[in-house]
């Protein structure tokens, strides 16, 4: 009986196994499902909680392929494929074609990954964003310089987690920089655009039937854009967000109006916005579900919505209840990041202190003691994390910042 049981549960095909997964994995499982996870690393903490795992790259799509074939004939058919925090959505829906199970179309998650063609086609369906342009040479952008003023940023078309993304102001190096945007690039591709100075906002929606639902509006922190200049780095995040409630409204049908433009009518979309006095303005938007705790602890903490069933039930092919997407409550969540100086870890100070605290949701390290703690470059070079959960937003930024008194990170000179 056990066993005609596990045949019976619908499989669902996870890429990724790390820590931005987990969540994921958790929520499948939770659903009833039967989880098979892959992921190039062997140790990869996902393994040990899904049902199936198999040590592939996520990008291997040839491999992925075997086995899917070797999976279905061996346990049973795999009903859908997702992916949450890695952009590739190409992959997924390749995959997903393969099984014959739903998918956005191959063109929104071409266009998604390239951030010069996703504005062309933001521009060409009226969705507002920032002026921008393609460089193909030190010179071109020296004289886009020139003609537009700074600041501007530039950014790798292929790229993400801040990875070659610089602001561009007085007194730069633009051939370094455009250098280093162009080596980071998987294609030697860069592109320009405005700065728009304004509160960034992060959204993560459900599209159903061409409509969009918004639960996942985050303000975007990036306190330390003059510290780490000409990077551009973001140190998290907080719910609930501080605009008005038409200025909500607004946002909700910008990223509605692009997710049309590139096409998803059914799926998830995670937006990056930009609030101006002229209204809201598109900056990018990613055909996956997010990483980072977005998805994971700023939605559910925040209001009581777990968007990953959602993402889970279209990939699988069942109807989202959109009455779960309605927010259940309002809580103020921040999520944080750790920004030692590089050099060598010694020790780190405070933590078990500040892991007693009951509004603690999360406290991780991403080092140990030994480890060579990089200058920070991306995202990829945080050091750590933590998110707190409190009654209002004021209340969990006053315990943010008790954590960054308490917790001493000493690291030798480089």
């Amino acid at each position: 009986m056990a066993e005609k049981e596990q045949q019976a549960r619908q499989t669902i095909l996870l890429l990724g196994a790390s820590a931005d997964q987990i969540f994921a994995i958790r929520t499948a499982r939770s659903m009833g499902l039967r989880v098979l996870v892959v992921d190039r690393q062997a140790t990869s903490p996902g393994f040990k909680l899904a049902d199936d795992h198999a040590q592939i790259s996520t990008t291997d799509i040839p491999a992925l392929k075997r086995l899917i074939d070797r999976y279905q004939r061996d346990k049973g058919p795999i009903a859908g494929v997702l992916v949450m925090g890695s952009d590739i959505p190409q992959v997924v829906c390749e995959l997903a074609s393969y099984l014959g199970t739903p998918h956005i179309p191959m063109r929104s998650a071409k266009l998604s990954t390239n951030k010069y063609l996703m504005k062309r086609c933001f521009a060409d369906h009226g969705v507002p964003v920032p002026w921008f342009r393609a460089i193909h040479s030190l010179d071109e952008l020296i004289q886009t310089v020139e003609q537009q003023g700074y600041p501007l940023v530039l950014k790798p078309v292929d790229r993400s987690g801040a990875r070659g993304v610089f602001y561009l102001n007085r007194g730069c190096d633009l051939k370094v920089l455009y250098e280093q945007s162009r080596a980071l690039s998987f294609t030697g591709q860069v592109m320009v655009e405005e700065f728009l100075p304004g509160l960034q906002i992060s959204t993560e929606t459900v599209m159903w039937q061409g409509r969009a639902h918004t639960p996942g509006f985050a303000d975007r922190n990036y306190e330390m854009l003059h510290r780490y200049a000409p990077n551009i780095i973001e140190n998290g995040g907080w719910v609930p967000s501080r605009v008005t409630s038409g200025q909500r409204q607004a946002v909700e049908r910008l990223v509605e109006q692009a997710a049309l433009a590139l096409g998803v009518e059914n799926g998830v979309v995670k937006g990056d916005v930009v609030l101006t006095p002229e209204g809201p303005r598109m900056i990018e938007m990613a055909t996956r579900l997010s990483g980072g705790d977005f998805s994971e602890s700023l939605i559910p903490l925040g209001c009581g919505v777990n968007i990953v069933v959602a993402a889970i039930n279209i990939a699988i092919g069942r109807e989202p209840d959109l009455d779960l997407l309605r927010p259940r409550f309002q809580k103020g969540v921040v999520n944080r990041y750790f920004f030692p100086e590089p050099g060598t870890l010694i020790r780190i100070e405070g933590a078990e202190n500040v892991r007693r605290q009951p509004w603690l949701h999360k406290l991780e390290f991403w080092y140990q003691p030994g480890d060579r703690v990089p200058p920070v470059q991306s995202h990829a070079d945080r050091f750590g994390v933590f998110v707190i959960c409190a009654n209002t937003r004021e209340e969990a930024e006053d315990h943010a910042d008790w954590v960054y008194r308490t917790i001493k990170i000493v690291t030798s000179t480089p």
